[in-house]
Protein backbone atom coordinates (compact mmCIF):
# COMPACT_ATOMS: atom_id res chain seq x y z
CA UNK A 1 0.00 0.00 0.00
CA UNK A 2 1.22 3.17 -0.57
CA UNK A 3 1.84 5.86 1.93
CA UNK A 4 0.01 8.90 2.05
CA UNK A 5 1.95 12.05 0.87
CA UNK A 6 3.24 14.22 3.67
CA UNK A 7 3.05 17.73 2.32
CA UNK A 8 6.04 18.80 3.93
CA UNK A 9 8.57 16.59 2.90
CA UNK A 10 10.14 16.04 0.33
CA UNK A 11 9.51 12.12 -1.58
CA UNK A 12 11.93 9.66 -2.46
CA UNK A 13 11.24 6.80 -4.08
CA UNK A 14 14.23 3.76 -3.51
CA UNK A 15 14.23 0.94 -5.95
CA UNK A 16 16.25 -1.81 -5.33
CA UNK A 17 16.09 -5.47 -5.05
CA UNK A 18 18.30 -5.72 -2.04
CA UNK A 19 16.33 -5.67 1.58
CA UNK A 20 19.33 -4.17 3.11
CA UNK A 21 20.40 -1.69 0.64
CA UNK A 22 16.53 -0.33 0.82
CA UNK A 23 16.53 -0.65 4.48
CA UNK A 24 19.96 1.13 4.84
CA UNK A 25 18.86 4.05 2.33
CA UNK A 26 15.44 4.82 3.47
CA UNK A 27 16.37 4.70 6.96
CA UNK A 28 19.52 7.70 5.89
CA UNK A 29 16.83 9.52 3.92
CA UNK A 30 14.10 9.39 6.44
CA UNK A 31 16.34 10.70 9.24
CA UNK A 32 17.73 13.80 6.89
CA UNK A 33 14.37 14.59 6.64
CA UNK A 34 12.98 12.91 3.51
CA UNK A 35 9.68 10.87 3.34
CA UNK A 36 10.50 7.47 1.84
CA UNK A 37 8.91 4.30 -0.66
CA UNK A 38 10.84 1.20 -1.01
CA UNK A 39 10.50 -1.23 -3.65
CA UNK A 40 12.18 -3.88 -5.07
CA UNK A 41 11.04 -4.53 -8.99
CA UNK A 42 11.02 -2.49 -11.98
CA UNK A 43 7.52 -3.05 -12.19
CA UNK A 44 6.62 -1.87 -8.46
CA UNK A 45 8.40 1.13 -9.48
CA UNK A 46 6.72 2.39 -12.19
CA UNK A 47 3.04 1.83 -10.29
CA UNK A 48 4.57 3.69 -7.47
CA UNK A 49 5.55 6.85 -9.47
CA UNK A 50 1.88 7.40 -10.18
CA UNK A 51 0.49 6.83 -6.29
CA UNK A 52 3.58 7.85 -4.17
CA UNK A 53 4.31 11.20 -6.84
CA UNK A 54 8.15 11.28 -5.69
CA UNK A 55 10.57 13.82 -6.37
CA UNK A 56 13.27 12.34 -6.57
CA UNK A 57 13.85 7.88 -7.38
CA UNK A 58 17.15 6.49 -6.12
CA UNK A 59 16.86 3.32 -9.28
CA UNK A 60 19.27 0.22 -9.15
CA UNK A 61 19.80 -1.01 -12.94
CA UNK A 62 20.06 -4.87 -12.60
CA UNK A 63 16.32 -5.81 -11.50
CA UNK A 64 14.90 -8.94 -11.19
CA UNK A 65 12.26 -8.31 -14.02
CA UNK A 66 12.92 -4.97 -15.50
CA UNK A 67 16.40 -2.80 -15.50
CA UNK A 68 16.79 0.36 -14.46
CA UNK A 69 17.48 2.09 -17.91
CA UNK A 70 13.85 0.42 -19.06
CA UNK A 71 12.26 1.33 -15.97
CA UNK A 72 13.64 5.35 -16.56
CA UNK A 73 12.29 5.11 -19.82
CA UNK A 74 8.42 3.64 -19.50
CA UNK A 75 8.17 6.75 -16.49
CA UNK A 76 9.90 9.38 -18.64
CA UNK A 77 7.50 8.33 -21.12
CA UNK A 78 4.55 8.34 -18.79
CA UNK A 79 5.35 12.07 -17.90
CA UNK A 80 7.69 11.63 -14.86
CA UNK A 81 10.68 13.77 -15.66
CA UNK A 82 11.50 14.01 -11.82
CA UNK A 83 15.41 13.40 -11.42
CA UNK A 84 16.96 9.87 -11.23
CA UNK A 85 19.93 9.03 -9.58
CA UNK A 86 21.28 5.31 -10.57
CA UNK A 87 22.67 3.53 -7.55
CA UNK A 88 24.25 0.03 -9.09
CA UNK A 89 27.37 -2.33 -9.18
CA UNK A 90 27.47 -1.50 -12.75
CA UNK A 91 30.86 0.94 -12.90
CA UNK A 92 31.87 0.24 -16.58
CA UNK A 93 31.90 3.85 -18.69
CA UNK A 94 29.61 2.47 -21.10
CA UNK A 95 26.87 2.08 -18.48
CA UNK A 96 27.26 5.65 -16.63
CA UNK A 97 27.10 7.13 -19.81
CA UNK A 98 23.77 5.22 -20.95
CA UNK A 99 22.62 6.32 -17.48
CA UNK A 100 23.82 10.19 -18.17
CA UNK A 101 22.59 10.40 -21.74
CA UNK A 102 19.37 8.52 -21.38
CA UNK A 103 17.91 10.47 -19.03
CA UNK A 104 19.65 9.75 -15.29
CA UNK A 105 20.54 13.11 -13.29
CA UNK A 106 23.61 10.90 -11.56
CA UNK A 107 25.11 7.64 -11.03
CA UNK A 108 26.62 6.72 -7.74
CA UNK A 109 28.53 3.12 -7.95
CA UNK A 110 27.79 0.53 -5.29
CA UNK A 111 29.66 0.22 -2.72
CA UNK A 112 28.41 4.00 -1.92
CA UNK A 113 28.90 6.26 1.27
CA UNK A 114 25.11 6.47 2.63
CA UNK A 115 26.20 10.32 3.42
CA UNK A 116 26.97 11.45 -0.27
CA UNK A 117 24.03 9.28 -1.74
CA UNK A 118 21.75 11.65 0.72
CA UNK A 119 23.78 14.67 -0.49
CA UNK A 120 23.40 13.89 -3.81
CA UNK A 121 19.62 13.83 -3.36
CA UNK A 122 19.70 16.93 -1.46
CA UNK A 123 21.24 18.50 -4.59
CA UNK A 124 19.14 17.55 -7.37
CA UNK A 125 16.16 18.15 -5.00
CA UNK A 126 17.48 22.22 -5.22
CA UNK A 127 18.99 21.60 -8.42
CA UNK A 128 14.72 20.70 -9.82
CA UNK A 129 13.28 23.49 -7.63
CA UNK A 130 11.46 20.77 -5.91
CA UNK A 131 10.31 19.77 -2.49
CA UNK A 132 13.47 20.30 -0.42
CA UNK A 133 14.52 24.43 0.19
CA UNK A 134 17.82 24.86 -0.54
CA UNK A 135 19.67 25.38 2.59
CA UNK A 136 22.53 27.82 3.05
CA UNK A 137 26.23 25.49 3.28
CA UNK A 138 28.74 27.71 5.62
CA UNK A 139 32.22 26.79 6.81
CA UNK A 140 34.21 29.22 9.14
CA UNK A 141 33.51 32.57 7.02
CA UNK A 142 32.88 31.16 3.55
CA UNK A 143 29.35 30.93 2.46
CA UNK A 144 27.31 29.51 -0.65
CA UNK A 145 23.93 30.72 -0.91
CA UNK A 146 22.32 28.05 -3.67
CA UNK A 147 19.30 30.52 -4.35
CA UNK A 148 20.99 33.62 -5.16
CA UNK A 149 23.99 31.69 -6.18
CA UNK A 150 26.21 33.96 -4.53
CA UNK A 151 29.68 32.59 -2.86
CA UNK A 152 30.99 35.44 -0.17
CA UNK A 153 33.97 35.03 2.10
CA UNK A 154 34.36 37.36 5.01
CA UNK A 155 31.38 38.98 3.59
CA UNK A 156 32.76 39.60 -0.23
CA UNK A 157 31.84 38.11 -2.49
CA UNK A 158 33.68 35.68 -4.73
CA UNK A 159 32.72 35.37 -8.31
CA UNK A 160 33.17 31.57 -9.45
CA UNK A 161 32.78 30.19 -12.78
CA UNK A 162 30.02 27.53 -13.25
CA UNK A 163 32.27 24.49 -12.99
CA UNK A 164 34.66 26.71 -9.91
CA UNK A 165 30.65 26.66 -8.32
CA UNK A 166 30.15 23.52 -9.06
CA UNK A 167 33.10 21.93 -7.57
CA UNK A 168 33.02 24.44 -4.38
CA UNK A 169 29.19 23.12 -3.59
CA UNK A 170 30.02 19.63 -3.97
CA UNK A 171 33.17 20.17 -1.16
CA UNK A 172 30.77 22.24 1.19
CA UNK A 173 27.94 19.19 1.05
CA UNK A 174 30.40 17.34 2.02
CA UNK A 175 32.49 19.49 4.04
CA UNK A 176 34.81 17.13 7.00
CA UNK A 177 34.70 14.66 4.21
CA UNK A 178 37.81 13.50 2.00
CA UNK A 179 36.38 13.62 -0.99
CA UNK A 180 38.52 10.98 -3.38
CA UNK A 181 39.47 12.39 -7.31
CA UNK A 182 37.51 10.14 -8.96
CA UNK A 183 34.32 10.75 -6.67
CA UNK A 184 34.70 14.72 -7.92
CA UNK A 185 35.13 13.89 -11.06
CA UNK A 186 32.11 11.50 -11.17
CA UNK A 187 29.83 14.34 -9.63
CA UNK A 188 31.70 17.65 -10.58
CA UNK A 189 32.50 16.21 -14.33
CA UNK A 190 29.65 13.91 -15.28
CA UNK A 191 32.00 11.28 -16.90
CA UNK A 192 35.53 9.96 -17.13
CA UNK A 193 38.44 11.93 -18.12
CA UNK A 194 39.93 7.98 -19.20
CA UNK A 195 41.76 7.83 -15.20
CA UNK A 196 43.45 11.30 -15.71
CA UNK A 197 42.56 13.30 -12.32
CA UNK A 198 44.42 15.72 -13.03
CA UNK A 199 41.72 18.29 -13.91
CA UNK A 200 40.61 17.85 -10.62
CA UNK A 201 43.75 19.24 -8.68
CA UNK A 202 43.97 22.69 -11.98
CA UNK A 203 40.15 23.26 -10.34
CA UNK A 204 41.23 23.09 -6.74
CA UNK A 205 44.19 25.36 -7.57
CA UNK A 206 41.77 27.66 -9.11
CA UNK A 207 39.44 27.62 -6.28
CA UNK A 208 42.24 28.18 -4.18
CA UNK A 209 42.88 31.12 -5.41
CA UNK A 210 39.73 32.55 -4.85
CA UNK A 211 38.25 30.66 -1.84
CA UNK A 212 41.81 30.49 -0.13
CA UNK A 213 43.12 33.94 -0.26
CA UNK A 214 42.95 35.04 3.90
CA UNK A 215 42.95 32.52 7.18
CA UNK A 216 42.37 30.04 8.07
CA UNK A 217 42.83 27.99 4.85
CA UNK A 218 39.63 25.77 4.14
CA UNK A 219 40.58 23.45 1.48
CA UNK A 220 42.99 20.66 2.10
CA UNK A 221 44.64 17.78 0.34
CA UNK A 222 45.14 14.71 1.84
CA UNK A 223 48.07 12.76 0.76
CA UNK A 224 47.32 9.92 -1.18
CA UNK A 225 43.59 9.59 -0.77
CA UNK A 226 41.84 13.48 -2.56
CA UNK A 227 40.63 16.76 -1.13
CA UNK A 228 38.56 18.24 2.20
CA UNK A 229 37.03 21.61 2.87
CA UNK A 230 37.35 21.96 6.70
CA UNK A 231 38.36 24.16 9.13
CA UNK A 232 41.32 22.35 10.72
CA UNK A 233 42.39 23.06 14.29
Amino acid sequence: MVPQKTAQKPRVLVVDDEENIRYLVGSALQLDGFDTLSVETGTEAIDAVAGFNPDVIVLDIMLPDIDGFNVLQRIRDRGCLVPVIFLTARDSTEDRVRGLTTGGADYQVKPFAVAELVARVRLRLEQNGSGAPARTFRVADLELDPEAHRVTRGGAVISLSPTEYKLLHYLLVNSGRVLTRMQILDHVWAYDFDGDSSIVDTYVSYLRRKVDSKEPKLIHTVRGVGFALRVDP
